[in-house]
């Protein structure tokens, strides 16, 4: 597997500890309340480099928004051409030229002590590869929807990481920091993965590098509805691009905990997809109910998966419709016979 080069920065100048890197396209909503999130925690351009890099935008503008917002102290680059989602992420690490990198969507936040609290657990632990903080999910008016799950209770390199992360994805981009270091030696996003491309990543650092771990609650990542989310679920693309990624994680998987961790991954994600398509049901969307059970149980239908189909009475459901997509050539054939 070949993943995108990420070359080591050349410059001789003074490099700042931190590159706060938002990568951007096509909507500046959110993208105030980003900037001010950091802004408000800037330790100087000596300490961090802002910018924000812009993937050949058609509408809005937000380098006059930078311009406006940051006052000369947020630098903004935009891509000659549109390169896309994972391509500008790669884009965000060639040109952060801060020891460590900090990739932040221009819809979510950074709470009050995020760098500082990482810069410190990172500064005792000079072997980390990435540190990460528990997290909210907020909605378009910023209310907590819910929280991540809790990896252990005080700061600290975490232990048995790698079959936690390698099971389901439970980092989101606003709250992981990765050393630069770190993706020269691994590589950039996995154009493979897709969708899933951020969880391949994770796992791909936690496979080479100790992580660390902070307690607190330091960042937002915004749930809301896109077109490009809701397209992944009636396609059923996000479980095939969830499934992708597992697969390609076998690759660099400990063989003592490859075959394990993979046979949960994919039972967990059909799970997954399960409970999704009895709330697509629920709402009436049964094409995306299909789409999201067919993928699913291309990634598992072991007794787990099995139960969950009866317990959502979504096995009722494909029965109901397999009748009605059967019977009419059924019809059909007894007609023309």
């Amino acid at each position: 597997m070949k993943y995108p080069l990420i070359e080591p920065v050349t410059q001789e100048y003074q490099r700042p500890f931190w590159s706060v890197m938002i990568p951007a396209y096509n909507g500046t909503k959110y993208l105030e309340q980003t900037l001010k999130s950091v802004l408000v925690q800037d330790p100087g351009p000596d300490e961090m480099q802002i910018e924000v890099v812009d993937d050949c935008s058609t509408k809005d503008d937000p380098e006059e928004l930078v311009q406006d917002i940051g006052k000369g102290r947020i630098s903004f680059f935009r891509n000659p051409q549109n390169v896309g989602l994972l391509s500008n992420w790669d884009t965000c690490i060639r040109r952060a030229h801060g020891h460590w990198v900090h990739i932040l969507h221009q819809d979510d936040l950074v709470l009050s002590g995020f760098y500082e609290q990482l810069r410190a657990g990172i500064q005792k632990e000079s072997s980390v590869g990435a540190a990460f903080c528990r997290h909210s999910y907020i909605n378009e008016k910023n209310e907590c929807l819910f929280l991540s799950l809790p990896e252990r209770e005080t700061p600290g390199i975490l232990t048995d990481w790698l079959q936690l992360i390698a099971t389901m994805q439970r980092v989101q981009f606003p709250s992981i920091v990765v050393k630069r270091n770190t993706y020269e030696g691994l590589g950039g996003f996995c154009t493979e993965a897709r969708s899933a491309a951020d969880w391949e990543m994770w796992k791909r650092i936690a496979a080479h590098y100790p992580i660390w771990y902070e307690p607190q609650i330091l960042a937002s990542f915004r749930l809301h509805s896109s077109s490009e989310s809701s397209r992944l679920i009636r396609t059923g693309a996000n479980i095939a691009d969830t499934r992708k990624a597992i697969e390609i994680s076998r690759l660099y998987l400990p063989h003592t905990i490859s075959q394990k961790v993979t046979t949960q991954a994919k039972e967990y994600y059909a799970i997954d997809a399960i409970k999704r398509a009895n709330t697509l049901i629920n709402q009436d969307d049964f094409e995306a109910a299909i789409a999201q059970i067919k993928e699913g149980l291309k990634c598992s239908y072991s007794f787990k998966v099995i139960f969950f189909l009866i317990y959502y009475k979504v096995i009722f459901f494909l029965i109901y419709y397999s009748v009605l997509w059967v019977l009419p050539s059924v019809k059909k054939k007894i007609k023309n016979s």
